[in-house]
């Protein structure tokens, strides 16, 4: 997920809040992306991800052995819709029936173009993907043409906008909260009061993130993005404490039922887990 979510963990890491309750939490990017953190969760290769709501729906559906611990992200994520800076490509309605840059099958970039799709009114049979794992596979994807177009996260892709490496040709928003925590059922079963601990402590600083003092010269340095895109961005987040809603979960698998991405739908507690 775009790196600036994560820094309330990454501070807790730091200032070693884990460590002080006996926890040794171990913090991996994954710059693949969901669809990649899904394959992980399923293999038992991690125990937590901060992932996609929509791409953990879908691989839960699928028959990943996980449930959503908590909501983390409560406001919708942005994606900006980015050609190449020479694409040939002027508008939205332009890059109907073209091929769609996505990180992998069942990531974000992936069910996002269905989304955006819908809401255009195209298509969604005449989708076409060129898997290209990350950000750097997308710019040289765009660059030769290999795709035309690529969906991410506004925030991360605005630099490369600003180089003029990429165009931005207008904005997907998801219809829902875009970030939860995911644990495999395993470790929900095994280490159920470690996973509480966990998210007290990420929930203490998430509810006091936004109050941090220059938080936003903070997040502006770390992640080489502009101030003012910063200050746009956190005037835009609002990080959760609290579980997901049925109402949320039934918007997401209606959605993803209806662009035939899942066969089925699940009932809210095999999806969600009630600590």
């Amino acid at each position: 997920m775009p790196e600036h979510f994560n820094l309330p963990w990454h501070l807790a890491i730091e200032e070693g809040a884990f460590e002080e309750r006996g926890i040794d939490l171990q913090w991996m990017d994954i710059p693949e992306g969901t669809g990649k953190m899904c394959q992980m969760l399923q293999n038992g290769k991690t125990d937590l991800a901060i992932i996609l709501t929509e791409g953990l729906v879908k691989s839960i559906t699928d028959g990943n052995p996980s449930k959503i611990a908590q909501e983390y992200i409560a406001s919708p994520l942005l994606w900006g819709i980015h050609v190449g800076s020479k694409s040939k490509h002027e508008s939205i309605a332009d890059i109907e029936n073209t091929k769609t840059a996505i990180s992998r099958f069942g990531s974000g970039s992936h069910l996002m173009a269905y989304v955006n799709a819908q809401n255009e009114g195209w298509d969604t049979a005449e989708l076409q993907f060129e898997v290209i794992n990350d950000l750097n596979g997308a710019v040289e994807a765009l660059g030769t043409g290999a795709a035309d177009y690529f969906m991410w996260e506004h925030f991360t892709t605005k630099p490369l906008v600003d180089k003029g490496i990429f165009r931005k040709l207008g904005e997907c928003p998801t219809p829902w909260p875009c970030f939860v925590i995911a644990c495999t059922d395993e470790f929900l079963m095994e280490n159920n009061a470690i996973l509480k601990h966990i998210l007290e402590i990420i929930n203490m600083y998430t509810m006091e993130f936004k109050q941090i003092p220059s938080i936003d010269r903070t997040l502006a340095n770390r992640y080489e993005q502009q101030l003012e895109d910063i200050q746009k961005w956190l005037s835009l987040t609002r990080w959760s404490q609290s579980q997901i809603t049925l109402q949320t979960i039934d918007r997401v698998k209606d959605t993803l039922f209806k662009l035939k991405l899942i066969d089925k739908k699940l009932n809210y507690e095999g999806i969600v887990t009630n600590l």
